[in-house]
């Protein structure tokens, strides 16, 4: 690579830079891609609703099992394993059987939506009911489970409903971009603390108690929001429940107390213990954690002064605030095992870490393991093998592939010589009328690449497949959903960003123009085969938030369930779990599932790490793509991947290090590359040419950044709350959602976006919480999209921050240049050398090795 600077760049003085201090930089953690703007550092991304322990039947016994969330816990020591308790029965092993309560609950939530009984944003506000019965029984001296929100809503929390949000899942249905071709704008639905709230029942007794215990009084609507009509009365009762709040910190909350409690206040009030014990959880789950180690949480509960942490989590326990958890420990080769391997009376003693969660997260992942294994079990047998209409085997095989690791197939077995013996059905070809054994075989054969046909062939007699590969390795899903559609199946790809599912239809189009080549055939007439819409532009391709809300794809049928047969998700690692959870119960019984990403790119904003857990339970085919990306900056991302930062060739300058002493050179560096040096010498406009840097706050964060760009390439007022038309912005609708978008103009409605051709309205209000300048954005914010040309920033303040996961996700956001301006010395090739990912505690991987048996 080279480390000259563009051909033809002029040295130039270096600009004169923002006045602002220079703290360290933030870096791009989980958390703080989880944060919409306005909220970030301390912002709680609680999107969801309690639901107690009581409300949850069904889980699987064994490893995962949850202790009693009720009185009968008091006495249960978080670090005694013995905490567990006893789960109902009712887990399938297999995939077979009858659905789960927690499933059936998900599915009736998504019927009640598609019916119209309920409206998706009714079940999103429970939460302050369920705090009131906790603070109402403390009170009255009960010591009992808290009251049930469940208990209240039609059929369960509905996270496969459109509008469900958490963090990085799909925002609300009103502020989801159109699909494209809809002509009215999107007005974006208004947010917590906003709108109506501030102003509406309840708001003046709150605004009066916040200024008695010397909190702003401006946090009155988000606290209405987050605690309901009669949050006053829960304040007074409870100060620290104001940690329910987005953004508020514990101390603030201390202080808080303090004023209204006066002496009664202490740091041993039990209040305040099992308040501190749901925000570490909920804070966790701003960096990607599902559940955290009851050591863990213990630490930092006495971090924050708590006398006593062990008698904080008996009392969060007993009042169901917290679930118990016990799961296989997570050591090299270990695995948990269905309770059916003790059938023989052995009790061999396998070794567990006890867990510490929240219901919300704890029900997403059972319902998402559950739904899981239901699709698994689609063309599987009681037994766990391949039911007798399955590719892959006849009657009476043991399940096994010539695949290797993991079962299934996994890397191209290079002749494509997968046998596919009979014939196969799923949802939709029950009637026989579906597509048999020769038309897969078909198909197959006539894909593009060998990686390709064995996606198909093992997709034709699996409902679960986990399909993994870089950039090029998108071609591959792509030519799965054509194949399928040619085969008369109801097909469909969804990926996580706008410019994703643009570069997926494109793909799919190809592969259908392909595929009616070979055939001898010409290509369809745009909408005249339903594949693609009038503009050209595949229908078959969605994002995932569209293909949720309902504002892309097929709709849902009668029975509220998506209605298809094959569903590719790329991008899968963006999955949190309750994004994967809504997905996967919004799935029919009989369709097809193909998780697809690149394992190396940075893990969801919110809690999980879904695919990762997929590939390391081994319980579905895997397909890992042989097909390398191309070029220099696919050699070097590439290379990343294994943990080496090599040295490549560039003779076009696809890849150049610029050096940089300090941040205020690179800032300068940075402007001076979008602006003038790769327009000149590579001829890609400063529009086409994205920034990205570890963090947003420090003197080369985004916030420094996009100041510098702005003076530079649309100086202005920013009469519009800081923004003028033509800025570049990320509209961030929900946690984990950035959209980019410009600034077309502002009006009594709101700013005006054009988000990749869709018209949004962002409310005046929301304005400061949702919109960021958008020239530079973090590496979260990045990932699903690619541009023409990236620019890396690597300050030497973000250096602790740096993982090789984060750069492999940054360096590959460039489809024909990239840029790095780098000042982080040897901590770059440390990180990439050292540091692979920040660990999450998730549990959904002993939940589907404790639920499916091994496919190897």
């Amino acid at each position: 690579m080279s480390t000259d600077r563009l051909a033809g760049e002029a040295a130039s003085a270096p600009q004169e830079e923002p006045t602002t201090s220079t703290p360290a930089a933030r870096t791009d953690t989980d958390a703080d891609a989880a944060i919409p703007p306005g909220a970030e550092g301390d912002a709680d991304a609680d999107g969801g609703v309690p639901v107690s322990p009581a409300d949850r039947t069904g889980r699987p016994s064994g490893s995962g099992t949850p202790g009693p969330g009720g009185g009968g816990g008091a006495g249960l020591a978080p670090g005694d394993p013995s905490a567990g308790g006893e789960g109902a029965e009712g887990g399938r092993a297999g995939g077979g059987g009858k659905r789960s309560a927690a499933a059936e609950a998900l599915a009736a939530a998504v019927r009640a939506v598609e019916s119209g009984e309920r409206s998706a944003a009714s079940f999103f506000t429970d939460t302050p009911a369920a705090r009131q019965g906790r603070t109402a029984a403390r009170g009255s001296g009960g010591g009992g489970a808290r009251p049930s929100s469940a208990q209240e809503r039609t059929g369960g929390p509905g996270r496969g409903q459109p509008g469900a949000a958490g963090p990085g899942g799909p925002g609300p249905v009103r502020g989801v971009p159109a699909a494209p071709g809809a002509g009215q704008p999107v007005r974006a639905m208004a947010g917590a603390g906003a709108g109506p709230a501030a102003d509406g029942p309840g708001a003046a007794e709150v605004r009066q108690v916040l200024a008695e215990g010397g909190a702003p009084e401006n946090l009155a609507g988000a606290v209405v929001v987050a605690l309901g009509e009669t949050a006053a009365e829960v304040l007074r009762e409870d100060p620290w429940q104001l940690l329910a709040v987005s953004g508020v910190r514990h101390d603030q909350a201390d202080g808080f107390a303090r004023a209204l409690l006066g002496p009664d206040c202490g740091p041993d009030d039990e209040r305040r213990a099992q308040a501190l014990t749901v925000w570490l959880l909920e804070r966790a789950a701003l960096e990607g954690h599902t559940a955290l180690e009851s050591s863990a949480l213990r630490a930092g509960l006495a971090k924050l002064s708590v006398p006593d942490p062990d008698a904080a989590l008996r009392s969060a326990i007993a009042d169901g605030l917290v679930l118990v958890f016990q799961d296989a420990a997570d050591t090299p080769g270990a695995a948990a095992r269905p309770a059916s391997e003790d059938a023989d009376g052995t009790d061999d003693e396998q070794p567990v870490r006890v867990l510490l969660g929240l219901d919300r997260f704890a029900l997403a992942e059972e319902s998402l393991a559950d739904g899981l294994a239901r699709l698994a079990g689609t063309f599987a047998d009681r037994s766990g093998g391949p039911a007798a209409g399955a590719p892959g085997g006849e009657a009476g095989d043991d399940g096994g592939s010539d695949g290797g690791d993991g079962g299934g197939a996994t890397a191209d077995s290079g002749d494509g010589s997968t046998d596919v013996s009979t014939d196969v059905s799923g949802h939709g070809e029950a009637d026989g009328a579906g597509p048999g054994t020769a038309d897969w075989e078909a198909a197959a054969a006539a894909a593009p690449s060998p990686s390709a046909a064995e996606l198909i062939r093992t997709t034709a007699g699996h409902g679960l497949v986990a399909h993994s590969g870089g950039e090029a390795a998108r071609a591959e899903p792509a030519a799965l959903v054509a194949a399928a559609r040619s085969l008369g199946l109801r097909a469909y790809a969804a990926a996580h960003t706008e410019d994703g599912r643009r570069r997926l239809a494109e793909l799919i189009d190809a592969a259908s123009a392909a595929s009616a080549a070979s055939a001898g055939e010409g290509a369809p007439e745009p909408g005249a085969d339903g594949l693609r819409d009038p503009d050209g532009d595949s229908d078959a391709a969605v994002t995932v938030a569209g293909l949720l809300s309902g504002h892309e794809g097929p709709g849902r049928d009668e029975d509220g369930a998506l209605a298809l047969d094959v569903i590719a998700v790329l991008d899968a690692p963006q999955l949190d779990v309750e994004t994967a959870a809504m997905l996967v119960e919004s799935l029919p019984d009989g369709a097809r599932l193909v998780l697809s990403g690149d394992p190396g790119v940075l893990w969801s904003a919110g809690p999980g790490k879904v695919f990762a857990d997929l590939l390391a339970a081994r319980r579905c085919p895997q397909i890992v793509s042989r097909t390398p990306d191309p070029g220099p900056i696919g050699e070097l991302v590439s290379g990343i991947g294994i943990g080496e930062l090599n040295q490549v060739e560039a003779p076009g300058k696809e890849v150049v290090i610029v050096p940089v002493r300090d941040a205020g050179e690179a800032v300068h560096r940075t402007v001076q590359l979008v602006a003038d040096s790769v327009p000149r010498a590579l001829g890609v406009p400063p529009e086409h040419t994205q920034v990205i840097t570890p963090g947003h706050g420090g003197a080369a964060g985004t916030r420094a950044l996009n100041a510098a760009l702005k003076e530079r390439l649309n100086p202005g007022p920013g009469r519009f709350g800081g923004f003028d038309p033509g800025d570049r912005v990320a509209y961030v609708p929900a946690p984990g959602r950035a959209l980019p978008g410009t600034v077309v103009s502002a009006d009594a409605e709101g700013l005006h976006l054009d988000c990749a051709g869709a018209a949004v309205v962002v409310p005046r209000e929301q304005v400061a919480d949702t919109v960021r300048h958008g020239w530079a954005l973090t590496a979260h914010q990045a990932v699903g999209a690619r541009w023409p040309a990236a620019v890396v920033v690597l300050p030497g303040d973000a250096a602790a921050g740096l993982t090789r996961a984060w750069v492999y996700t940054a360096f590959g956001r460039g489809e024909r240049h990239l840029s790095v301006v780098h000042g982080a010395d040897a901590a770059l090739a440390r990180s990439v050398a050292e540091i692979p990912a920040k660990d999450r505690t998730t549990r959904l991987r002993s939940l589907l090795q404790t639920q499916l048996p091994s496919a190897g």
